[in-house]
């Protein structure tokens, strides 16, 4: 992904004609961007939350990958849910990426609407007359497109705007941009039920006054809020490929990762991060509540209208593929389901971080 809005610790090196550009995968996000002295690395910590680092940018025997807490004057606010974690926004930028705070959104996710999103990046795809604020430089470029919506979208060549060939890709995937902008909110999420609930431990023995909050994270683990695609999304790479083969799938084949990009991003819609260490690592009695909540509603227990938009259909290939793919679910589950029942496939390893 390329992002040209100077929103970054090294922002004076950002511009339309020089973006950040953004890799990342379940755990880790690394910021590149030439001629900066350093790369820019978060990483999810089942723990803390978001936590960042910074690698200097130039040969040396042993590289050094350094904590950098300055991070954390953006990182840790009430956009990032009051914890350490990761912010995507969409602003407008004048011609040489500086954002009108006034223009836009600080918390894009899922349930966006894409013609609020992007504001500042450059997006490649194909997306049909679904407009969006991506590759919209100056107010000129904006006023423009209140005239013709997608004047500057379905694009998948950047060139015109800058040099590419500085880059290890010279795409701004749409899809990797969506997946990128669900994870982001949802390792927030994670955070900040992680430390509600070691205080709610700690302080009253129990999780009862976490109900509320449960109940949100479930809404978002199970996109029952998602904003709707009007037409189909295609990405500009094979990045849309390279996720779904990631697995695990159950022994149907069926997987998390499988992608619908019609008329939803996911073709089973239960985020592909219950198999993530952030999640994993869930203290215990809040991960049970969790289970025993997303059991209901994926059983038809709970027949809340909030999840109605799931179908029954979706709601049973996922309670099928969580019970084939996940080792550590209660015995209530299902009434075939086994605590260490192992999945068809197993996720690739990611990468650590020193």
């Amino acid at each position: 992904m390329l992002v040209f809005a100077k929103t970054s610790l090294q922002r004076e090196r950002i511009s339309p004609q020089n973006p950040r550009a953004l890799f990342f995968n379940d755990e880790t996000y690394v910021g590149f961007i030439p001629g900066a002295p350093l790369l820019e690395i978060a990483v999810s910590d089942p723990k803390l939350g978001g936590v960042f680092y910074t690698l200097e940018q130039k040969e040396m025997r042993t590289p050094r990958v350094s904590r950098n807490d300055q991070c954390l004057e953006c990182h840790a606010s009430a956009k990032t849910m009051g914890v350490p974690g990761d912010l995507v926004r969409s602003f407008e930028t004048d011609e040489a990426g500086v954002i009108d705070l006034a223009s836009g959104i600080s918390q894009v996710n899922h349930r966006t609407l894409l013609t609020d999103r992007w504001g500042g990046w450059f997006v490649t795809g194909k997306h049909g007359d679904q407009a969006h604020r991506g590759n919209l430089i100056g107010k000129e470029a904006f006023e423009h497109q209140l005239k013709e919506p997608s004047f500057l979208g379905n694009i998948t060549d950047l060139s015109r705007f800058f040099d590419t060939s500085r880059y290890p890709r010279d795409s701004s995937d749409i899809v990797a941009l969506m997946l990128f902008e669900h994870q982001a909110h949802m390792h927030n999420f994670l955070a900040r039920l992680t430390y509600e609930a070691t205080i709610a431990q700690e302080q009253y023995g129990h999780l009862n006054y976490l109900k509320t909050k449960i109940s949100s994270f479930l809404k978002y683990l199970l996109f029952s809020e998602e904003a709707p695609l009007n037409a189909p999304i295609e990405g500009s790479s094979g990045f849309a490929q390279d996720f779904t083969r990631r697995g695990p799938k159950d022994r149907q084949g069926r997987s998390l990762r499988d992608l619908d990009l019609h008329s939803r991003l996911f073709k089973y819609p239960c985020s592909y991060l219950v198999y993530s260490e952030a999640f994993e690592k869930l203290p215990a009695k809040l991960k049970h509540q969790i289970y025993k909540r997303l059991h209901e509603v994926l059983s038809g227990e709970d027949a809340s209208p909030e999840y109605a938009r799931l179908g029954e259909a979706s709601k049973k290939a996922i309670l099928e593929i969580l019970a084939d793919t996940k080792k550590d679910l209660p015995d209530f589950w299902n009434g075939s389901q086994t605590p260490n029942r192992s999945p068809v496939i197993e996720p690739s390893s990611k990468p650590s971080i020193p």
